[in-house]
């Protein structure tokens, strides 16, 4: 694993800027229902970990007493300080999975969006040990689409943006087989009680948001494609009037929360 500066630099500089704009939001009904099922209270506090624009810390702010967001990279820092501009119980440090340490205090849970397969996650679910209370949760947020009429244009997209990806040597360990599930690593470390609640909804974009969303990924980022980014804009506007002619693109998004907790009595 690359340090995190240097990660940080080399993989979401330039995709920072398009990271609101193209990743669909966490919905509001799966933030309650986690904050529900942790008995979030504002005496508790909590850790947004990889927080890029701090979508999830702006979201539990309202439930919790103290928001700790963490992430590596400078130019999603920017907007998170920006995003919790106005909420005094969100705090936005520069740091990553690497910097967990005591000197950070106790948590009663940590949120993960998107981010948990960048770490080294065995020795970060480690680290939770000494910073997340006897109760305490490790919660991963993410969404996929299910296979219905309304995500038929999913299939073309992913297919012009696995063109442009295919030299990303980071994004093929992932895929791999040798790189294991998240439910395999949680299931082999402290937090291995685990729990996985799901909210199902629509969610529209427009050609802009398309792109942006493929702007967004660190796989087909402008730093990561250089000007082979511009070729890829392209080809997705050419061929986007054949996925919607209206030019509004509607997908189901099944997103959810896979909370991961001590076994009981531990």
């Amino acid at each position: 694993m690359p340090a995190a500066a240097d990660f940080a630099v080399r993989r979401f500089q330039s995709a920072a800027a398009h990271y609101s704009a193209g990743r669909a939001p966490y919905p509001v009904a799966l933030i309650a229902r986690t904050a529900e099922l942790l008995e979030l209270g504002r005496h508790d506090r909590i850790m947004d970990l990889g927080c890029g624009p701090a979508q999830l810390a702006v979201a539990f702010a309202p439930l919790v007493g103290q928001v700790l967001a963490l992430d590596p990279e400078p130019a999603m820092l920017v907007l998170a300080r920006q995003a919790v501009h106005g909420a005094p119980n969100v705090e936005v440090i520069q740091a990553s999975s690497e910097d967990l340490g005591p000197r950070l205090g106790s948590f009663h849970a940590v949120m993960i969006g998107r981010a948990f397969h960048w770490m080294d996650r065995q020795e970060t679910l480690r680290r939770f040990e000494s910073l997340l209370q006897p109760d305490g949760a490790v919660v991963l947020f993410g969404d996929e689409r299910p296979i219905v009429p309304e995500n038929s244009w999913v299939r073309d997209y992913e297919t012009v943006l696995e063109r442009y990806s295919t030299g990303d040597e980071d994004r093929r360990r992932r895929r791999s087989d040798a790189f294991a599930q998240h439910i395999s690593v949680l299931l082999d470390s402290a937090f291995s009680r685990l729990e996985r609640i799901s909210v199902i909804g629509r969610h529209e974009l427009r050609l802009e948001g398309l792109i942006a969303r493929a702007l967004s990924r660190s796989s087909t980022s402008r730093a990561q494609l250089g000007t082979r980014a511009d070729k890829m804009i392209e080809e997705l506007r050419a061929q986007a009037a054949t996925w919607s002619p209206n030019g509004v693109f509607a997908e189901v998004l099944t997103s959810s929360a896979l909370i991961a907790r001590r076994p009981t009595g531990r």
